[in-house]
Formats: C-alpha cells, sequence, structure tokens
C-alpha cells in the first residue's frame, strides 16, 4: 500500500512538472503557489500578468518563495512581440529589423540586453527567438518575427540570439520545430500544413534549429503545424516521427522540448487539449505550455490528471513521463545556478539611447527624400487586425514618437474600409505621413496609399512590416518591425534630427 501511495505521489509530481501553465493577475494566486509546492515546475507569463519590472520581480519572489528553483516563462521576442512592455512597445527591435543589419555581434548584443532585463525581474526561460525561416511572404503569423528569407541569415542570428540570451543566465527556446516560415493559415485558428519535400525541409527549414542546437540553445518549441513528409497525419508537436526521430535521433537535440500553446485552435480544435497533452508527451515533449487562454487551477488539474490516467491506463509509458519531468527540472537547475553565478540586472527603463535604439536605427531603410518639416505633420496609421501572437494591446506605429520631436503632430488610426478622402480631410493642409504594416498582404491598404500619394505627393511613407510592396511617397522609411524603438527611429528621419 506504501509503494501504491509513494508511486502515486511520482506520477503526479511528475505530470505536475511537465506543464507550464498560465494565470490571471499580477500577483501570483494563491492555487498556483500551492500548485507549485506540490510540483508544479514552471509557470508562463503574459502581458496580462505584467505592469511594471518591480512589480514583475515582485512577482517572480512570490513564486520562488515556494520553490527556489522554479522556471519562469515568457514570450518576449521583441520587437512586434513583447510582453514585458506590452503597454508601451518593445525598447527592442525584433528579429526582421536584425536579420536586416545582419550584424550577428549586434544581434547577439541586443539578445543579451534583453536577457539581462528578464533575469532582473526574476524570468528564466525565454520562448524566442523564432528560428522561422520566412520563405512565404504572405505568411500571416511569422513576417517580421522571423530573421528573413534567407536559410543561413537565419541560422547564424538564431545562433547568436540564442548565445545572447543565455550568456545572461536566461534560457533560450527556439521555435517553431521545424519550421513555420512557409505557412499560409495562423495555427491560433487552424492547423496549418507546409507541403515540401524533405530535400527542401532539410536544406531550408532545419538548418536554423541545426544553428540553435550547435549553439546551445537550451529549449525547443514544437509547432502545431502538419509536414506531411515527415508525419502525413499528426501536427508536428503530436508526431513521434518529428519529435523523437528527427529532433532527437537525427539531429542529436538532448534539451527540453516544450510544445506551442496547447489551447490554440490547431490543437485544441482537432484533438482538445487533454488528449493533445497526453499525445505530445507521448511522442516526445517534455513540457506543455498552456495559459494564453486558459489559466486556472482547473486547466492544471485537468492536464494532471489526464497525463496520470494515461500512465495509469498504458497510453503514455511512466518512464516516458519521468524523463519528460527529469528534463524540465534539469533546466530549473541549470537556470538556478545560472542566476546565482551572475546574470546583473537590466538597464532601468528611461536610460540614454541603449543598444534597441541603437540597432533600430539601423534597420531603417529610406528611398527618396522629402523637404524638411516647416510645420508639424498629421501622421495616418492604416492598422490591420493584429495577429493573436501580436495581440492588439500593444501600442505601434510613430505618431506618438514624432509628436515628441514635432509638437503638435496630429494622428488617427485608420482601420480596413477607410478611404484617403477620409485621410486627406482629417489632414488639411500638414503633410500627410502614412503608416502601414505588411502592405503588400492588404489590398485595401495599397488602395488607400496609392490614392493619398496621387492626391499628395509629398505624402511620406512608413512600411512597419515586411517591405514587400514597391517603395511609394516623396520619402519611404521601412523599419522592418513595428517596436517602439522602431517608430522612433523612423520618426528621428521624417523630423530631420538624425543624419
Amino acid at each position: 500500500m506504501t509503494v501504491l501511495a509513494h508511486r502515486t505521489d511520482t506520477l503526479t509530481r511528475d505530470a505536475l512538472a511537465v506543464l507550464q501553465p498560465g494565470f490571471e493577475g499580477t500577483t501570483a494566486p494563491g492555487w498556483l503557489l500551492r500548485q507549485v509546492g506540490e510540483g508544479l515546475t514552471a509557470v508562463g507569463l503574459f502581458g496580462r500578468n505584467i505592469t511594471s519590472p518591480e512589480q514583475l520581480a515582485a512577482l517572480t519572489a512570490q513564486l520562488r518563495a515556494v520553490r527556489e528553483d522554479v522556471l519562469v516563462a515568457i514570450d518576449e521576442e521583441g520587437g512586434d512581440v513583447t510582453r514585458l512592455e506590452v503597454r508601451g512597445g518593445s525598447s527592442f527591435p525584433g528579429n526582421l529589423a536584425l536579420g536586416s543589419v545582419d550584424d550577428t555581434a549586434l544581434t547577439r548584443d541586443v539578445a543579451r540586453e534583453l536577457g539581462r532585463r528578464l533575469a532582473g525581474c526574476g524570468v528564466n526561460l525565454n520562448w524566442a527567438p523564432s528560428a522561422d525561416v520566412n520563405s512565404n511572404p504572405d505568411n500571416p503569423v511569422i513576417g517580421v518575427r522571423s530573421f528573413g528569407a534567407g536559410t543561413h541569415l537565419a541560422a547564424r542570428h538564431t545562433a547568436a540570439y540564442v548565445e545572447g540570451l543565455q550568456a545572461a543566465g536566461v534560457a533560450a527556446c527556439t521555435k517553431h520545430f521545424p519550421g513555420h516560415g512557409d505557412t499560409n493559415v495562423d495555427s491560433h485558428h487552424a492547423l496549418p500544413r507546409i507541403d515540401v519535400d524533405l530535400d527542401t525541409l532539410a536544406a531550408r527549414e532545419l538548418v536554423p534549429f541545426k544553428a540553435a542546437i550547435e549553439a546551445g540553445t537550451k529549449a525547443v518549441m514544437s509547432a502545431h503545424i502538419v509536414v506531411p513528409a515527415l508525419d502525413p497525419t499528426r501536427p508536428a508537436t503530436l508526431s513521434p516521427q518529428i519529435l523523437t526521430g528527427l529532433l532527437r535521433k537525427e539531429l542529436g537535440y538532448e534539451g527540453l522540448i516544450v510544445t506551442d500553446g496547447m489551447e490554440m485552435n490547431a490543437i485544441a480544435g482537432t484533438y482538445g487539449i487533454e488528449r493533445g497533452s497526453v499525445l505530445a508527451i507521448a511522442a516526445g515533449a517534455d513540457a506543455i505550455c498552456v495559459g494564453g487562454g486558459l489559466a486556472d487551477e482547473a486547466t492544471v488539474l485537468r492536464l494532471r490528471d489526464a497525463l496520470v490516467a494515461a500512465v495509469r491506463e498504458g497510453a503514455l509509458p511512466e518512464e516516458r513521463l519521468a524523463d519528460a519531468a527529469a528534463r524540465v527540472r534539469e533546466l530549473a537547475e541549470w537556470t538556478r545556478q545560472a542566476r546565482a553565478a551572475a546574470a546583473t540586472p537590466g538597464a532601468p527603463e528611461g536610460s540614454a539611447p541603449g543598444i534597441g535604439l541603437t540597432a533600430a536605427r539601423r534597420a531603417v531603410v529610406v528611398s527618396g527624400a522629402a523637404a524638411p518639416l516647416t510645420a508639424a505633420p498629421y501622421v495616418a496609421t492604416l492598422a490591420p487586425v493584429a495577429n493573436v501572437a501580436v495581440g492588439d494591446e500593444t501600442p505601434w506605429g510613430v505618431a506618438g514618437e514624432l509628436a515628441a520631436l514635432a509638437p503638435g503632430t496630429e494622428s488617427g488610426v485608420y482601420p480596413q474600409g477607410s478611404a484617403a478622402g477620409d485621410i486627406l480631410a482629417a489632414a488639411g493642409g500638414r503633410t500627410v505621413v502614412a503608416v502601414v504594416r505588411d502592405a503588400h498582404r492588404h489590398p485595401w491598404m495599397t488602395e488607400a496609399l496609392d490614392a493619398l500619394v496621387a492626391a499628395r505627393p509629398d505624402t511620406v511613407v512608413v512600411e512597419m512590416g515586411l517591405p514587400r510592396a514597391e517603395p511609394r511617397g516623396v520619402l519611404y522609411i521601412a523599419t522592418h518591425g513595428a517596436a517602439r524603438v522602431c517608430g522612433r527611429a523612423a520618426a528621428e528621419v521624417i523630423a530631420g534630427v538624425r543624419a
């Protein structure tokens, strides 16, 4: 009887150890602290959990008072995807900006400074970088989150990012294996497919992941995508052929395998999160990310019980669950030692320029020339619907930054359905600064830009997404991302305050 009780307790603790749940609130709820005490080894943070570096440090301290080595994970890519600065915009440009500069030392320095800020707040696992090769320019979810469309460019910057982040004592989680760049569907909404042959996968998608493994990435995140050349039926997150056969055996990866969010519709809408979680662990995943939309104790207990039941019923080998839990604890111990060894706190917000703005300035590409501003302009932001990864909480654009440099600047936000006439009427006699994001993917945006430039040839155009469309306007500025610092860099060009 004693042996059975001990076995049950071990199973329960192992099942809790492989979960990376989210939660509501800016302090740790009682249920979360209780589950951490009972074996939960990781938690995931989202924008809803963060109001300031000081508040975040207090939150992580709460968790560590219960378990010193708890993994505190965050989806902090910098650039368009920020949780640390969700309400103000990131102090760091994202991957496309870094890839466009193509200075691996800069990428390493940016990642290290981002890591220092995370470590200073008590965060020790970052679900970044994205190693996806953005081979499909119409990809609705990757885009500027990729270092670019060049395989080897993506590989060298992925490696540099991993090295920089982990030098700060924060574990990198390279994503989305085996590569999400050639999809035209967002896996938050449905299940994408990549229909390419094995040779193409090996020569393109897998190259950045190999570079990340060689650089020592502590974690790899799986993608909810079907790759028929590897597994014709199951998405990568649930595929033994992809996670165990390819990632573990062929590529020789020995670190932690984390799933992308299991509440995403690609999994939740096809398998359900309980069955999906069991299948993911059985396939070779070690940690279940859940909590972007599901963030309560009931979800944690449902997943814990589903894993325990699967072991008891023989659907999930007990050794596989134990191995997964051991890998989680091994990473937790690495982060504990790294934190004790050194990570220095990040620079306080508001300190002078810094590596993020320096990088954003270097990423700006300018076509054409405009006469110096003689009066404050009108900024019209043509705003597409944000994808789920980016979210709609984070402000973007150049209006705020330009207003700081050119007092009196006025602005408006124009969603799909807006007409150029609306913008011209609001602008009056002011110079129009039209700000867009991925204009090549939005015909309505292209139509509005064409009409604006035809009516007002002095229009300035700022592209803050993928600069695929032909430059237009008297001055065309490509920022390669919509982070706050990218907006600042563009505003400086428009206001003529930088050479």
